[in-house]
């Protein structure tokens, strides 16, 4: 007696490979959930909210929604620093996502100065504010308040780069 074997495709989008020529292959495991194709995360500006996602080997990723803070890093002064975010200023690659205000890699944000540190970190800071020298356009968003970042604090002449195109921007 001959049994027949019932094929099994669950429906939802996978996070596989372009489909492959030739006869259709016959699935040998059923999906697992860590080969999902998920939507992009699209990280806004606001309260702290955050997904823990788990993925291959049982592990956990965490996709943040909204994000109010950040950690950018100084070079010239080798020092990190949790710092509220203000802003999207520019991105090269859309300007919806400026209008939008998505956090994505390698977007120009402004940042507000620190929420605080303790004090043996202020006086090694202090020590390091006295041979120090700061260039006059950092300077001026220093007494703004907000200063422009990708992750690090932009300096020199990709401070003045990144400062020319957004005023372009706005002149549109």
């Amino acid at each position: 007696m001959h049994q027949r074997r019932e094929r099994w495709a669950s429906l939802g989008t996978t996070d596989t490979s372009a489909p492959r020529p030739g006869g259709k292959s016959k699935p040998y495991h059923k999906k697992q959930k860590h080969e999902l194709g998920r939507p992009v995360a699209n990280t806004k500006i606001g309260p702290h909210h955050i997904h823990t996602i788990q993925v291959w080997g049982g592990n956990k990723k965490y996709r943040a929604l909204r994000l109010d803070v950040g950690n950018f890093s100084w070079g010239s002064e080798c020092c990190t620093h949790k710092t509220r975010i203000i802003d999207v200023v520019y991105n090269a690659s859309d300007n919806e996502l400026v209008c939008t205000k998505t956090l994505v890699k390698n977007c120009i944000s402004h940042y507000a100065l620190p929420l605080g540190c303790r004090k043996g970190k202020i006086q090694k800071y202090d020590e390091r504010k006295k041979n120090s020298k700061i260039s006059s356009l950092l300077e001026e968003q220093f007494q703004q308040g907000k200063l422009l970042a990708d992750g690090y604090v932009l300096e020199g002449k990709e401070l003045e780069f990144y400062l020319r195109e957004i005023k372009a921007r706005k002149g549109k």
